[in-house]
């Protein structure tokens, strides 16, 4: 009877709890073994990149940040940040990119030298979507119209050998009522595989006295 009655107790017991337990017996033992699933290291590499480029974004956003990339070999962990201005991002004697790889590292738990950072020079800032976006939020942020904007970000894209240029802008352009502004130049592939490979993009936001702008390039 005391049997049957456990394996009631079991069936009663909320789903949410028995995986919480199923789970602090499982702790341990990847302790033991210092090994993690493979589902969950690639959702942890996932959320470590996101946090980490939204980090940069911040902090770097008036130094033409175009993206990072992190490559892990077995000795350390090489975080390479792609900017059009690597003289700012590096600081004077490379006092900003220390300050950067320390946040990094105390924020993360990484061994002491185990993680380094690096600057990369965009070659070609026209045809980097991130570059572009950041240039555009800092002219409306200047008080250039909306319209003239577009089309100076435009020309310097397409003056810089690219086959096709879409912005798009939105939000409370000049009137209380929002809209959205299409500026288009050139060839641009919109959908599909080829979408993927030849399309570059890059959406920021713009905090405006009216209220909050969106932008696509």
């Amino acid at each position: 009877a005391q049997a049957c009655c456990s394996s009631h107790l079991a069936l009663a017991e909320p789903r949410s709890a028995r995986a919480r337990r199923d789970l602090s017996e499982l702790a341990p033992m990847a302790a033991g073994q210092a090994q993690i699933s493979k589902k969950r290291k690639f959702v942890a590499d996932g959320v470590f990149y996101a946090e980490l480029n939204e980090f940069l974004m911040r902090t770097l956003s008036e130094d033409g940040y175009a993206g990072v990339e992190v490559r892990v070999t077995p000795i350390r962990t090489e975080i390479i940040i792609r900017a059009t201005r690597t003289r700012e991002v590096l600081g004077e004697k490379g006092r900003r990119i220390r300050e950067l790889t320390a946040v990094v590292q105390k924020r993360y738990g990484f061994p002491e030298n185990s993680v380094e950072l690096f600057a990369e020079r965009v070659e070609n800032r026209a045809s980097c979507a991130m570059a572009q976006c950041e240039s555009l939020r800092y002219k409306l942020l200047g008080g250039l119209a909306a319209r003239r904007a577009c089309y100076g970000v435009i020309r310097f894209i397409m003056e810089n050998g690219a086959k096709g240029v879409e912005v798009i802008i939105s939000g409370k352009l000049r009137a209380q009522r929002a809209k959205a502004m299409k500026f288009k130049d050139g060839y641009l592939i919109s959908t599909g595989e080829p979408k993927k490979h030849y399309i570059a993009e890059a959406v920021r936001h713009v905090c405006m006295r009216q209220g909050m702008l969106g932008i696509k390039v």
